[in-house]
């Protein structure tokens, strides 16, 4: 199983699109796919339709559990409409773990545990980070084969992935973890020069860790969120799906090669 968990402490870079995109390419080549949803505003779980008022269980049940095995995880499970993607959904009762258990023991762990048990079950595994440092994301990262992390091609964004590499920093020093790094340059629209400094920018600071290509502006991602569904599966020959398509093969060569 391979856990891809898609963080940036930035919001709006595409963290969402990119968990959900990959996740519906991924169900379309026959492979088992479980989304996690770990930020308490839920947006990959309403993205699929659900209503976080009327789930009967979310990620928030997990850190509840004493003893992790399959029956009782898999009762916060749930199985979408699409065929090959399962949901962990997200809930707003998340935003109180800090408080309520940020000095337990242990705590950072929960999500690596819960993934142990159900190795068997899935192919990969897409984590949803939040945009804030909290348990939540190093849970996430934690857990995590590869971090991807989504950085819109504007200047500002630059910033927002500096706190997120620092971050990475603090963690790999605190849990004596190398984590792998891939950005994901998002957002990239052609008739702009800012897209284009930013997008050699980025290139040029973090040439061992960026994708070489980018993540084109697409009016389509909205329209399939409108309809609940990747992207992959409704506006299958658009500029976002060809973009994501080729994201995911460089992400695989690299499992290949490593």
């Amino acid at each position: 199983m391979i856990i891809w968990c898609i963080a940036n402490q930035k919001g709006g870079v595409g963290k969402t699109t990119t968990a959900i995109t990959l996740a519906g390419l991924l169900s379309m080549k026959n492979r088992k796919v479980l989304l996690i949803d770990t930020d308490p505003h839920a947006s990959l779980t309403s993205y699929l339709g659900y209503d976080t008022n009327s789930i009967n269980s979310s990620l928030f049940e997990l850190f509840q559990l004493k003893n992790f095995n399959p029956k009782k995880i898999s009762s916060t499970i749930i199985k979408t409409n699409i065929i090959g993607i399962d949901i962990i959904p997200g809930h707003i009762s998340l935003a109180t773990l800090d408080r309520a258990m940020g000095n337990k023991g242990g705590i950072g762990l929960i999500l690596k545990k819960t993934l142990s048990t159900l190795n068997e079950y899935y192919d990969y595994v897409m984590i949803d980070c939040p945009p804030i440092f909290s348990i939540m994301m190093v849970n996430a990262l934690v857990a995590s084969d590869r971090i991807l992390v989504p950085v819109q091609t504007e200047f500002l964004a630059m910033k927002g992935l500096e706190y997120m590499l620092h971050t990475l920093e603090i963690i790999t020093k605190t849990c004596r973890k190398s984590f792998k790094i891939t950005i994901v340059p998002t957002m990239y629209d052609k008739r702009t020069l800012a897209s284009f400094q930013t997008l050699n920018e980025l290139k040029k600071v973090y040439i061992r860790k960026v994708w070489n290509f980018a993540i084109p502006i697409d009016t389509k991602f909205r329209d399939a969120s409108v309809r609940n569904l990747p992207i992959s599966h409704c506006y299958p020959s658009s500029r976002g799906v060809l973009a994501y398509k080729e994201l995911l093969l460089y992400l695989e060569r690299l499992n290949l090669n490593e």
